[in-house]
């Protein structure tokens, strides 16, 4: 039960970078405003890219720019809010807008998760079936993959809200993060938490560890076929075609895994807000740029779209 003689909270105030002084506030909204617009102008162009080049519409191609989209959308959601909050540390927003943000974050964070895993289910049929892959990976086998990612998750996300937001908040409305996430606000309920709190881990293991679960599974199958092609080439080839993708969920998998699977004994919000701030701002740009700066067949795209000469084969 909330406690007596306290106000309920109708506003939070996200603490974000307050503690900086303006000239440090300036200088990361500078540096944050910079990488946003590089993932954003960064993940336009591959999913243009793929549009328009015949070569790129294949099942690999049509995941990664469904990975686009989501991470686009995803950044859309976490950091206009945080740009906004090193200009101006002070402007609070209702119970609603915070509901909001955390309903889009949540969708295309855990869309996110999911595709990758596809992406991962791509690369082992494609080696370890490669003459059943136009048949196992037809256009609605990726359509289906494509929507039940978002599909688990809009639910998951509408649990997570549902249950946060059902809770009594009082007396504390200033969240110690930049973006409005499950810990920090169930930190300020005014009442019991242990069932928000196994509700979080639950939904957290359902969608980081169960996919990483069957990336894991994947790659080590992958692995396995691969070292026994008889060719030195044919085996740098297949491993080229999934180390972009590897090297994507690792580090996506690994912060996000840092900061909701580890116990609340051992949670600092202030190690949290810097783990998120990679997790938010430097690796979405990292899908654009490692599949352009890795992908040999993107590569070759982006020089017909931009007119320059191919590389020879």
């Amino acid at each position: 039960m909330p406690k007596k003689n306290s106000t309920v909270v109708a506003e939070f105030l996200l603490e974000g970078f307050a503690s900086f002084d303006w000239q440090h506030r300036l200088g990361f909204f500078i540096v944050f405003l910079t990488l946003y617009l590089l993932t954003l102008i960064g993940n336009v162009i591959i999913v243009t890219i793929i549009r328009l080049d015949r070569h790129l519409h294949t099942p690999m191609y049509f995941f990664l720019s469904m990975l686009s989209i989501s991470e686009t959308f995803y950044t859309i959601a976490i950091i206009p809010r945080m740009l906004a909050g090193l200009l101006n540390p002070h402007q609070a927003i209702d119970i609603q807008g915070c509901a909001t943000q955390l309903f889009f974050y949540l969708t295309f964070g855990i869309n996110n998760c999911f595709l990758l895993t596809a992406m991962g289910y791509d690369r082992y049929v494609a080696i370890c079936n490669p003459l059943r892959y136009s048949v196992i990976m037809g256009k609605k086998a990726c359509i289906y993959l494509a929507s039940g990612s978002l599909g688990i998750g809009l639910s998951m996300a509408i649990i997570q809200v549902t249950s946060v937001f059902g809770l009594p908040f009082c007396d504390g409305f200033v969240i110690a993060h930049f973006f409005y996430d499950v810990r920090p606000l169930l930190k300020l309920a005014c009442t019991d938490t242990t069932i928000n709190e196994i509700i979080n881990f639950v939904v957290s293991v359902c969608v980081l560890v169960l996919p990483m679960v069957l990336v894991f599974i994947s790659y080590v199958v992958i692995i396995s076929t691969i070292l026994k092609i008889a060719s030195a080439e044919g085996r740098k080839k297949a491993f080229a075609t999934c180390a972009s993708h590897l090297t994507v969920v690792i580090i996506h998998y690994g912060c996000a895994s840092i900061i909701y699977l580890k116990p609340k004994s051992q949670t600092s919000l202030g190690q949290d807000r810097i783990i998120s701030v990679t997790y938010t701002v430097i690796t979405p740009l990292l899908n654009p740029v490692v599949y352009s700066l890795r992908n040999k067949e993107v590569k070759e795209a982006l020089r017909k779209a931009t007119g320059c000469r191919p590389l020879s084969s």
